[in-house]
């Protein structure tokens, strides 16, 4: 039995996850006997705020994204920004719902929302987080494919093919996210009414805690690297001018600064669950030492996992000068007061975002094969958008 958690793994402290009889915060052990959690009001209260402040700069930030992306003709135009909409949606939406999981914190774990919505929350929130990190994957290797076909026409990847892509992809999403859908379940312990992911054998869990981390964790990991070096040594073995060495610089430092940022928000939860996988099948003893983790480290390790969902737009959107362009001038059009430094027309932010010609992003073909390049460099979308 695993309580359900906003990270898509279990409750914020689960301590007795170990032997499939556990809830929020209590060990019922084999013999049904109750251990109180030793889960300070402190702590509650920390990560509840945590999650609330996530909530709030998630929904603003990636509700911005959605804005600026669709200003241009309705729809994204280009095969990344396809890629990156869909990952603001992901990212939006797993905002959603972590007010839900901030007020069962708060509540020592109660869940006062009733038996449908502890289906539909724990199913909302798994689901978008396999897919903005399925997302995240695959805007790294379609920046790498855009840098590296930028000197073959009609090599590029298409805003149809992106779309067919996320589709694909939010349905292996959905499939990952069946059994969270099936296993959710209210439980009454202790006079709490529990949100639970209850499977029926300790060994099932297990393993569908194993296939979370490979599947939605370390293989999206090794893709990105690999995506990311990629990218990092194709341009190094282009001979361009100055100033595309100055724009391979910075790319440089994006690519290392996006990369750390996923390592660093989705390592600590990753690694405590797999201690506690290696728990349930009896590969490691259950320790003092993975009690006290579970319990006081846990918690903040899925805050830590769920900043990534507010990151994400100031990585991957507003970092990047057309954006930033865009961000401003949406801002004038709602102000009453208009500013003059801040002219100009959304749709000609955009249209410097998009070139025209049909190669979806690509310089001309008559260009050449270093300038086009240096300017794929320069226009292609090497800040985000997965979990």
């Amino acid at each position: 039995m695993a309580a359900s958690g906003p990270a898509g793994n279990q409750s914020s402290v689960d301590p007795g996850l170990w032997n499939g009889s556990s809830v929020a915060g209590f060990d019922l052990g084999d013999s049904g006997g109750l251990v109180p959690s030793e889960v300070s009001f402190g702590t509650r209260t920390f990560v509840a705020a945590v999650y609330v402040v996530v909530g709030v700069v998630g929904l603003l930030g990636n509700a911005l994204v959605v804005r600026l992306i669709w200003a241009r003709r309705g729809s994204p135009t280009s095969a990344v920004n396809v890629l990156v909409f869909g990952l603001a949606v992901a990212d939006f939406q797993v905002s959603l719902t972590l007010p839900f999981w901030a007020v069962e914190v708060a509540l020592d774990f109660h869940w006062p929302f009733g038996r449908l919505l502890c289906k539909a929350i724990p199913f909302v929130t798994v689901l978008n987080v396999h897919a903005n990190i399925f997302l995240l994957t695959a805007v790294s290797v379609a920046r790498y494919w855009s840098v590296a076909s930028a000197l073959k026409d009609g090599a590029r990847m298409t805003p149809r093919v992106a779309r067919g892509i996320t589709v694909a992809l939010w349905a292996v999403a959905l499939g990952a996210t069946l059994p969270t859908l099936i296993y959710a379940t209210l439980v009454e312990v202790a006079g709490l009414s529990l949100c639970l992911i209850q499977f029926p054998t300790t060994f099932r869990l297990g393993i569908y805690q194993l296939q979370r981390v490979v599947f939605t964790f370390a293989v999206p990991l090794a893709i990105i690297l690999t995506s990311y070096l990629l990218l990092l040594r194709f341009l190094r073995t282009r001979h361009l001018g100055d100033g595309c060495a100055r724009r391979r610089r910075r790319v440089s430092s994006i690519v290392h600064l996006l990369v750390s940022c996923f390592f660093v928000c989705w390592v600590p939860n990753q690694v405590v669950t797999f201690w506690g996988i290696l728990v349930k099948f009896q590969a490691l003893p259950l320790s003092r030492a993975f009690y006290l983790l579970h319990t006081y480290v846990f918690p903040f390790t899925i805050c830590l996992a769920h900043a990534n969902s507010c990151l994400n737009p100031i990585l991957y959107c507003l970092m990047r000068r057309e954006f930033r362009d865009a961000m401003k001038e949406t801002f004038r059009k709602l102000s009453p007061v208009t500013s003059p430094k801040l002219g100009g027309d959304l749709e000609g932010v955009a249209a410097a975002q998009q070139p025209e010609h049909p190669h979806a992003g690509s310089p001309a073909p008559s260009s050449p094969p270093g300038e086009r390049l240096c300017r794929c460099v320069q226009s292609q979308p090497l800040f985000r958008n997965p979990p």
